[in-house]
């Protein structure tokens, strides 16, 4: 059985660290990069380690700076601090090549990680992946009011449906995240990709899928839209899916 409380910290500039787990094993190493506010013990990431753990297979989970049980507030984030975190847990923690799983935010990093580390690629499984949210969804889904207040204070808090806290965007989030814009730009990837996607995802528009997979250039890129699959995709069946995806890269 995996364990949600294994976590090691991982040092980082200024005295902060992430929090990690990791399972040695074959390689790639399938890296999980999960999603805004999310962390390292959700459904996904933790149903990948205990397939990693059964099959002997080489795993990396993480939180970001502020996320989780890594140290730092979250409001402090920005997407580049996360791409640094998530190419400092890939450089020092994981071994050969990699299967990068991205979830919803954890999509886009993975995308700029993927950039970033093109000669270690075998794969890249995207699930409800929103690169450039901050200024396609975010940003342009704001009353001009509402955009004028985040200016004006910096920050706009907004309910979430996943936890009790409200989410917090900042203006800065949005700001720096226009330094790692990919879908205004040539997209290529030398590796597979597979995108995973529910049709009932009250957050990121199915559509946006097939817009990515139409942008990218790679050499094998199949998208999967599921039915009645919701943002998370952590049912029993899009568990499977997803396993059964990665496996498929991994070889």
């Amino acid at each position: 059985m995996s364990d949600p409380d294994r976590a090691e910290r991982l040092a980082r500039p200024g005295g902060n660290y992430l929090a990690y787990a990791k399972s040695k094993g074959r390689a790639p190493t399938t890296v999980f990069l999960g999603g805004f506010r999310s962390d390292m013990t959700g459904t996904k990431a933790m149903a990948l380690d205990a397939w990693a753990r059964r099959t002997g297979r080489a795993y990396l989970r993480f939180d970001y700076f502020g996320h989780g049980r890594s140290s730092g507030r979250f409001e402090d984030g920005t997407i580049g601090r996360w791409l640094d975190d998530s190419l400092a847990a890939i450089d020092a923690l994981a071994d050969g090549k990699l299967v990068l799983v991205g979830s919803s935010m954890g999509g886009w990093l993975s995308i700029l990680v993927a950039l970033r580390r093109i000669e270690r690629l075998a794969g890249l499984v995207l699930i409800a992946a929103a690169p450039d949210f901050t200024e396609r969804m975010l940003l342009s889904g704001l009353s001009a009011e509402d955009r004028a207040r985040l200016q004006r204070d910096g920050r706009l808090e907004r309910p979430s449906q996943y936890s009790p806290e409200p989410s917090v965007f900042t203006w800065k989030l949005i700001e720096e995240a226009r330094n790692h814009l990919v879908l205004d730009k040539p997209l290529a990837l030398p590796c597979p990709v597979r995108l995973l996607h529910g049709q009932q995802d009250p957050d990121v528009p199915w559509e946006y899928s097939l817009q990515i997979a139409r942008h990218l250039t790679a050499p094998d890129v199949i998208t999967t839209l599921v039915k009645n699959g919701d943002h998370r995709l952590s049912k029993q069946a899009d568990i499977a899916r997803l396993i059964a995806t990665v496996e498929e890269l991994a070889g």
